[in-house]
């Protein structure tokens, strides 16, 4: 894995995620909640971005043309779901072997996605814009959430959408996202969070305005134990919430 230095990179997380990167598309493997969690990922990225750019979302091209940054990409889960309804998706992760991982799956599956490895501050420097930008389940892991949101900034066109998802910190979150998901359930491996990297929502619009970026829609995802499944709840971020942003 090579060396990468910048503000946002927590190293030992990017080695976490090395290590099981051979398990990004085993549905029953130590990724199992992002499989589960998946559809909801795409559909709320694919109707957020339709209503802002004026698409229909029961189209198969419903992304057509739109230049999309996935950042933290991983394996792929998201970044071909949005290239299948027409996108022209980027993914970037900064772990090289993830990365190795998402384009041997991509192109099996006859999918031309642009995959990256490196930093979000890196590819700022490089001054390309993007139409919609998605960053799920990455927010808690990188070590200076300023820097990483900058470097968002830098890259959102004037009309551009920001998609983002984490993790809020309460005690209902300790609980579930790591008691019951970490050493309970066994969902995820021991380890994959730390709770006091969790972001509230108000913090982190506070972060995103900052940045003059502001929040247009503010989503739960909640897990029904009596369906086995998540769902979207406008009132209940109180573990995982989505949320979309543009410049106003």
């Amino acid at each position: 894995m090579p060396r990468l230095q910048a503000a946002s990179i927590e190293k030992a997380e990017i080695a976490r995620f090395s290590r099981h990167a051979e398990d990004w598309w085993n549905p029953d493997g130590k990724f199992r909640p992002l499989h589960r969690l998946n559809p909801l990922r795409v559909e709320y990225v694919r109707d957020q971005v339709c209503a802002r750019f004026r698409r229909d979302p029961q189209s198969r091209n419903s992304l057509k043309s739109l230049a999309i940054l996935d950042v933290g990409c991983g394996g792929g889960l998201l970044a071909e779901p949005l290239a299948r309804l027409g996108g022209h998706v980027t993914g970037l992760d900064a772990s090289s072997e993830t990365i190795a991982i998402a384009r041997e799956h991509a192109k099996s599956s006859r999918l031309d996605i642009d995959y990256r490895t490196g930093s979000i501050e890196a590819l700022a420097k490089r001054k390309v814009k993007y139409d919609v930008i998605t960053a799920l389940e990455i927010a808690e892991h990188v070590a200076d959430i300023d820097s990483f949101l900058a470097s968002l900034k830098k890259l959102m066109k004037p009309d551009g959408l920001l998609i983002m998802s984490t993790l809020n910190r309460t005690p209902k979150s300790f609980l579930l996202g790591i008691v019951a998901a970490e050493y309970v359930l066994g969902w995820v491996p021991r380890g994959t969070h730390q709770w006091q990297k969790f972001i509230r929502p108000s913090e982190l619009a506070a972060h995103l305005e900052k940045n003059g970026i502001g929040i247009a829609d503010l989503t739960g995802l909640v897990f029904n134990p009596l369906r086995g499944e998540f769902e979207l709840k406008r009132d209940d971020c109180s573990v995982n919430y989505m949320l979309t942003a543009s410049f106003p």
